[in-house]
């Protein structure tokens, strides 16, 4: 199944105390597997999904950007990073730099990024479903759902494959 962004807020809120259930019950008996079928589901996913048909995490939240995120990024721009800083961030509530404003900056009108290839790492990581020890990400993958149709379908294709 491949939710489109209309219905994916309500399925994720439809399924969001189930899944948190799951998660919490992942977390107490963790399976040896975990990050293998992790890997693979998401590899099957991203088979079938084209991010540049949805871009809607670059259009609704932004990343985090690290020092080494700055630096790569400011470099590619011919800029200072203070100067990339002062354009585009700002400092968050817990002290990290995050954009100014969304959608972000550098999202082209068809879905492309300007900076696709020295993007941040929380972009390129996006949206974290084969991250070793999963586990300890449930919070975010949570987050995560209702956000990207990918990681709505990693994690009800893990409930299949996984169950607790």
């Amino acid at each position: 199944m491949k939710p489109s962004l209309n219905e994916l807020g309500k399925l994720a809120k439809d399924t969001h105390i189930e899944t948190k259930k799951y998660f919490d019950k992942l977390k107490k008996k963790t399976p040896k597997k975990l990050d293998y079928v992790m890997q693979d589901i998401h590899d099957a996913e991203f088979k079938r999904t084209d991010c540049l048909d949805c871009a809607n995490c670059c259009k609704t939240t932004g990343p985090l950007f690290t020092s080494a995120d700055i630096e790569r990024i400011s470099k590619y721009l011919k800029q200072k990073p203070q100067q990339f800083i002062e354009q585009y961030l700002r400092m968050d509530e817990e002290q990290d730099y995050v954009l100014q404003t969304v959608p972000c900056n550098f999202l082209d009108a068809d879905n492309s990024c300007f900076i696709y290839d020295v993007r941040p790492k929380a972009c390129r990581e996006f949206p974290h479903t084969d991250r070793k020890k999963f586990q300890q990400i449930t919070d975010l993958t949570l987050k995560n759902i209702p956000i990207c149709p990918a990681a709505y379908n990693i994690v009800e294709e893990m409930k299949k494959k996984l169950p607790l």
